[in-house]
């Protein structure tokens, strides 16, 4: 049986460590202006706490939809599906979720260990060379899709001019997260970012201080916008306390309970179907 194990990726500048336990990234060391390395992402200095739990979701792979599914149900070919109520009411991450274990538990993506098929030298991608409300952000969407009480979508499409959402231009993230309640926990349209082969400019993300910067590409027709709004004094790596807002979260993928909305991009792979989710993280210290 297959272990959970850590992998390093390095190219000289930077270096990410991934697990093959729901293909983690637990660390990401990324150069700013100075050429000098800071790890980028939330997570914990063994692979322990992850095993045991106590991760909420940080670095990990989900299903093709990040986010909530309403009540964790839903119909598909004239079948009724019931998915585990992990944040009540709805189901959160993952559809569909691996619905029971060996062991009778449910899991999701994040939770089983997966098969390592190639291990190359270095797919790390530079161009030049901790997330707080400071940093700076763009969004290339011009609509997103509003949420009701329990944060699902309620179907409509939303532009977001002359909103707090409006990220068409560069904005920093905390300057209106107070106008949005908990903060950002939304998904946006990703409609009008420019393409390259085939991936569309999602999101830039930039550190004003040490220049480090995102800019993030994928395939995928929406993108969840999260800023850690539960995230509630968690003791991290080197015994950091993570609390709310330590982080922003950027989560490519189909448009959260689609397969109850007719009117969104559908999430269904029928069998003979090919899924094929890209994301391109592509970092630089501008």
């Amino acid at each position: 049986m297959a272990e959970p194990k850590l992998f390093e990726l390095n190219n000289g500048t930077m270096q990410v460590k991934v697990s093959n336990f729901g293909c983690t990234i637990t660390s990401l060391f990324v150069p700013d202006k100075d050429g000098k390395l800071a790890d980028v992402v939330l997570g914990f200095d063994t692979l322990e706490p992850y095993l045991k739990g106590a991760a909420p979701y940080f670095g990990c792979i989900v299903g093709r939809v990040a986010n909530r599914i309403k009540d964790g149900k839903f119909s598909l070919n004239g079948v009724e599906y019931a998915l585990p109520i992990n944040k009540p009411p709805n189901s959160l991450h993952g559809f569909v979720m691996n619905l029971i274990s060996a062991d009778g538990g449910h899991k999701g993506f994040d939770k089983v260990i997966w098969e390592v098929a190639n291990i190359s030298r270095a797919i790390i991608h530079q161009s030049r060379s901790n997330i707080i409300v400071m940093m700076e952000k763009k969004i290339f969407a011009n609509h997103l899709t509003p949420v009701d009480h329990n944060t699902v979508p309620t179907g409509e499409i939303m532009p977001v001019k002359g909103t707090p959402f409006d990220f068409t231009t560069e904005n920093k993230i905390g300057s209106r997260i107070h106008e949005v309640g908990l903060g950002y926990d939304h998904n946006y349209v990703l409609d009008c970012g420019d393409e390259n082969s085939g991936l569309k400019h999602a999101a830039k993300l930039k550190d004003p201080n040490s220049l480090r910067t995102l800019n993030l590409w994928t395939n995928a027709p929406g993108m969840q916008f999260y800023t850690a709004n539960y995230v509630n004094g968690i003791v991290g790596k080197g015994g950091a306390v993570y609390g709310k807002h330590a982080a922003a979260c950027l989560e490519t993928q189909g448009y959260p309970n689609a397969i109850n909305q007719p009117n969104f991009p559908s999430v269904v792979v029928q069998p003979g179907e090919t899924y094929k989710h890209c994301m391109l993280f592509e970092f630089s210290a501008e």
